[in-house]
C-alpha cells in the first residue's frame, strides 16, 4: 500500500469509529427516554448546549434535570423513540446527526396515547476525545392553511 492509501484507510476507519460512537450516543438517549432516566438523557450534552426542543421556551441551555424528570414522570408508559432516515456528517471535531424521530407512549393526563413523527438535528463537538452534544433542534411541522395545526399525521 502506498502512503496515500494508508492515510485514506486510516481516515475511513476513524470516520467509521466516529459514526459508531455517535450512533451509540443517540441510542443511549433513546434508551434513557424508555427508562425515564433524566441523568442518562443529559449525560452526553454539554452544560452550555443550545437546546431548541419542543418544550417552551424557545431555547434552553443544557438539560434541566428537574424539568426533564417532571416531563418523564408525566408518562404512564415507557417513552419510545424510533429514528428513521438518520444521517451523520463529520468534519474534524464537529458532527451533525439528523433524521426523523417517532415518539410513542401514553401520557398520564388527558392526552392519552401519543404517536407522532418529528424532525431532529443534533450537533456534536468532540471534546477531550469524546463526542458531546452542543446543539439540539427538534420540530414538528405545522399546517400553513391558517389553522396553525401541528402536522402530527405526517410520516416519513
Amino acid at each position: 500500500m502506498t502512503s496515500a492509501t494508508l492515510h485514506e484507510k486510516s481516515a475511513t476507519d476513524k470516520t467509521v469509529r466516529d459514526e459508531v460512537e455517535i450512533r451509540a450516543i443517540v441510542d443511549s438517549i433513546h434508551k434513557a427516554h424508555h427508562d425515564k432516566n433524566a441523568n442518562a438523557i443529559a449525560a452526553p450534552y454539554l452544560a452550555n448546549a443550545a437546546v431548541f426542543n419542543l418544550a417552551p421556551p424557545l431555547t434552553h441551555t443544557g438539560v434541566n434535570l428537574e424539568e426533564k424528570q417532571r416531563w418523564l414522570d408525566s408518562w404512564s408508559t415507557p417513552i419510545e423513540l424510533e429514528a428513521r432516515d438518520a444521517q451523520i456528517r463529520i468534519s474534524g471535531d464537529l458532527a451533525i446527526w439528523h433524521g426523523f424521530l417517532r415518539l410513542t407512549g401514553t401520557k398520564k393526563g388527558p392526552e392519552g396515547k401519543v404517536d407522532f413523527w418529528m424532525r431532529e438535528t443534533l450537533c456534536f463537538e468532540r471534546q477531550d476525545g469524546a463526542w458531546r452534544i452542543a446543539h439540539e433542534h427538534a420540530s414538528v411541522p405545522f399546517y400553513m392553511d391558517g389553522t396553525l395545526r401541528p402536522a402530527f399525521d405526517l410520516k416519513p
